[in-house]
């Protein structure tokens, strides 16, 4: 499905597929719930549509950034645990606790300002407590965490819904900070008040039964990353992105497209000009040759990605014309593989894309 009249660029996002990998996930763990990561818009899908089909296939726990993604989703997820990572700011605790979002509290100061809250209001609140265990960016470091663990009585007034911790470098399962983190976080558990714990990450889920818990929080493998590079990627596909053809212009031998004229015609050529480029999310860095498909068949993207456009070469494609689409992620241009190309990775790919681009969900 494209939308009527769509000038540029589409993403379509398959809910079916998006639920498959939901439940692929939620097998993989059967020691608790699986969460669903929807931050940055759930990862530039569109968090309403993506968590309110997530909640419709059963999933109560939701994880975003910042406070103002939780409040735009809490009316969308009755219910739901709704818990947002990036620390709780100064002045925004009565707005948690009105709003009924989980603050993730990582430090001393953050749990003391909770805690005094919850006396004023003279009833309990809830929470998740971060633990870094090698990340070293949020969470509670080895002094805060020694000085929690010897005075529980921080936490008065405080219900620990889980405690949770990030791992480092789960895609690569023989790296031995995975094991150092599992066995950190045990320790720091250990020497805390008794509540549920929440480890495992996508590529997490995939490294064994020591980093189950009593709650997972894939991201990216929801949205069809695949969780363990170098192997077959056991996630559907969620992602297709389709630019429309504004024009095609005849390019002579030896002429050359684009700024700078980074690629010369080695023949008569026809070049297509697509309505999608780098203030959409489309790479700059994006390399020549970089396959897009036209009825199933590869188009290489010629010269350099400009702001708004791209271009294609299409000499062996005589029946596209203007109006048509091509096809620059799918089944045969993964995320990953665009990522791999142009020297990132496949969350900064779907994180990239822009806000003029139409977001469709066909089905």
């Amino acid at each position: 499905m494209i939308l009527a009249g769509t000038e540029g660029a589409v993403v379509e996002i398959s809910l079916k597929a998006l639920a498959a990998n939901y439940a692929t996930l939620s097998a993989r763990h059967p020691s608790g719930p699986v969460a669903g990561v929807v931050k940055a818009d759930a990862y530039g899908l569109g968090a309403g549509k993506v968590a309110a089909h997530l909640h419709a296939q059963g999933c109560r726990h939701f994880f975003v950034a910042h406070l103002d993604e939780a409040l735009a989703l809490r009316p969308l997820l009755p219910g739901a645990m709704i818990a947002a990572l990036n620390t709780m700011p100064p002045g925004a605790e009565e707005t948690y606790a009105a709003e009924g979002i989980e603050p993730v509290l990582g430090s001393l100061e953050e749990i003391a300002r909770w805690a005094g809250l919850a006396r004023r209001l003279n009833r309990t609140l809830t929470a998740l407590l971060h633990v870094d265990t090698g990340m070293h960016r949020l969470g509670l470091d080895a002094r805060d965490l020694a000085l929690l663990q010897h005075d529980h009585g921080r936490l008065d007034g405080v219900h620990l819904r889980y405690i949770m911790t990030h791992l480092v470098s789960s895609e690569i399962p023989d790296d031995p900070i995975n094991e150092t983190q599992r066995r950190r976080f045990a320790a720091a558990c250990a020497g805390l008040p008794t509540a549920p714990r929440s480890f495992a990450n996508s590529s997490g889920l995939f490294l064994g039964e020591g980093y189950a818990s009593d709650l997972a929080r894939p991201g990216a493998a929801m949205y069809g990353i695949n969780p363990i590079p170098g192997r077959p990627n056991p996630m559907a596909p969620v992602v297709r992105l389709l630019a429309r053809v504004l024009q095609i212009r005849d390019v002579k031998q030896g002429e050359t497209v684009g700024y700078n004229g980074l690629w010369t015609a080695p023949r008569a050529s026809r070049v297509a000009t697509v309505c999608l480029g780098y203030a959409d999310g489309w790479r700059r860095g994006m390399p020549s040759g970089t396959p897009a498909r036209f009825d199933g068949a590869p188009v290489p993207l010629v010269g350099r990605v400009s702001m708004d456009l791209t271009t294609y070469d299409v000499t062996d494609h005589p029946r596209l014309a203007p109006g048509d689409w091509l096809e620059l992620i799918g089944p045969h241009a993964t995320p990953d593989d665009l990522a791999a190309a142009s020297g990132t990775n496949g969350y900064e790919i779907l994180t990239s894309l822009g806000t003029r681009l139409a977001r469709v969900y066909p089905g």
